[in-house]
């Protein structure tokens, strides 16, 4: 299935499922409302006879956390390997996760238009990634019980502001500016993604492909990485964790590619679909 949230024709947000190309409303006010409900009563809350056609509507982030998106860096191997090289160091691979995070007003809307402020920074770069959103609350989650606490997944673009990432030295500032954080167009659930871990992902920009990898390529695995973040800590229904970005990224090229006004940006990954967005930079 299909989960998504779609703006109806009073001009509010509603969550609903994609039976084909119609949209089936969900009763409850927001996605993360309907998943904070039991497994056994959420399909109670689709409604019988409200049908929008796909096309007609305008759609948003399928899901809008209550806390910050967690994200993992330095999660493909030749993605370490280039940014290694690009500054100067010897490559070391961590021998856990390294999480950190991006704040939820960075989140943008599918189709949405990037709004980016040169003011702010010079060097805006992407980064295609698989997120995965929680359906459980749920801590101390063994790996091998991980994937059950998993509602669906979708794509997520980790636009990040370089020259902020590297003057301040950790990574919040330079991943959590407005506009910075597109996810969507939908959630699609376990059943129809099957194996995290086998799915093609990619991104082109301006039509022109930049990443082109495997989710098979992560480092730490999906299930790895809910069983590491939760430890000692509660994950809630509607979380997102992004799993991290394959090579091809902007700062590592020779010579670096950052985002410029008009650019078009696509992130494509199997059994999902395409996030697009346009940029704008001012």
């Amino acid at each position: 299935m299909k989960f998504l949230t779609y703006r109806s024709g009073d001009g509010r947000f509603r969550p609903g499922v994609l039976e084909g190309d119609l949209i089936r409303a969900i009763a409850t006010p927001t996605l993360r409302d309907y998943l904070e409900l039991a497994p056994h009563e959420r399909v109670a809350w689709h409604t019988a006879d409200e049908l929008v056609e796909l096309r007609s509507v305008t759609l948003d982030a399928p899901v809008r956390p209550s806390r910050n998106v967690f994200c993992v860096g330095r999660n493909y191997l030749e993605h370490a390997k280039e940014g290694a090289r690009a500054a100067g160091r010897e490559l070391k691979l961590p021998s856990v996760p390294t999480f950190f995070t991006k704040a939820p007003t960075a989140i943008v809307a599918p189709g949405a238009e990037l709004r980016l402020e040169g003011r702010v920074s010079q060097e805006y770069d992407f980064e295609a990634e698989l997120a995965v959103i929680i359906g459980a609350e749920c801590k101390d989650v063994p790996e091998a019980e991980a994937l059950h606490v998993v509602f669906g997944y979708t794509a997520l673009n980790d636009v990040t502001a370089r020259d902020l990432q590297r003057e301040h030295g950790q990574w919040f500032k330079g991943k959590s500016l407005d506009s910075t954080c597109p996810i969507g167009p939908w959630i699609v659930t376990p059943d129809e993604v099957g194996d995290p871990q086998a799915l093609a992902i990619a991104f082109h920009r301006n039509g022109v492909e930049k990443q082109n990898s495997s989710t098979g390529e992560m480092i730490f695995p999906v299930a790895q990485l809910i069983a590491e973040l939760s430890k000692g800590m509660t994950l809630l229904p509607g979380d997102v964790l992004a799993t991290g970005t394959p090579q091809g990224v902007g700062f590592a090229r020779n010579p670096p590619e950052f985002l410029a006004n008009g650019d078009f940006l696509d992130v494509w990954i199997e059994k999902i679909g395409h996030l697009k967005n346009t940029v704008t930079i001012a």
